[in-house]
């Protein structure tokens, strides 16, 4: 039998990550000692190795415990479901990629002249970001890079209040 800190290390996982999983209901101990103490198992091995699986395909812990307590097609649907939002990811990096590459080669850039919030949004366009998908670029920039968001933002000579509006918008499309 083991401890939680037996079990975390062995899982690779901070003491706190199992007793999260067991707060959100996804992991039980297999019992406990007479001390009180949690005591695993090598079934709550494995079913933590699965939860550890799921979180590293990106699974949210809602997902998780939908597929870990399901039926095999239950599971599989949950999977596409991520492999559609996967998807979605990859393109809008594509998207990320093509606006990069004709900023390179965007005469907008050169030293002397100033890239203004019009001008950004006229290259975006041009390489065929729609209204949504511009929103959908400055909320996964706030998610990743918050500090260069703003930085970005300030480059492109946006008021401070407009900054404000745009960060909090872009933080509550957030999905996660």
């Amino acid at each position: 039998m083991l401890t939680v800190t037996r079990l975390a290390r062995r899982c690779g996982l901070s003491r706190s990550t199992v007793l999260y999983y067991e707060s959100v209901g996804l992991l039980k101990p297999s019992g406990r000692t007479a001390g009180n103490y949690r005591q695993y198992g090598e079934r709550e091995v494995a079913r933590l190795e699965q939860i550890r699986a799921y979180r590293h395909a990106g699974l949210s812990v809602a997902d998780i415990r939908s597929v870990v307590g399901a039926q095999v097609g239950d599971a599989a649907a949950v999977l596409k479901r991520r492999l559609v939002a996967i998807d979605a990811e990859i393109e809008s990096l594509r998207g990320h990629q093509r606006l990069i590459l004709a900023l390179i080669g965007h005469k907008g850039l050169r030293r002397n002249q100033m890239v203004t919030k019009d001008k950004w949004v006229a290259i975006m366009r041009g390489c065929g970001f729609t209204e949504e998908q511009m929103h959908a670029w400055h909320v996964e920039f706030e998610r990743a890079a918050p500090d260069e968001h703003q930085e970005f933002l300030e480059f492109l000579h946006i008021p401070g209040d407009e900054i404000r509006r745009i960060r909090e918008a872009s933080k509550k499309g957030w999905k996660g």
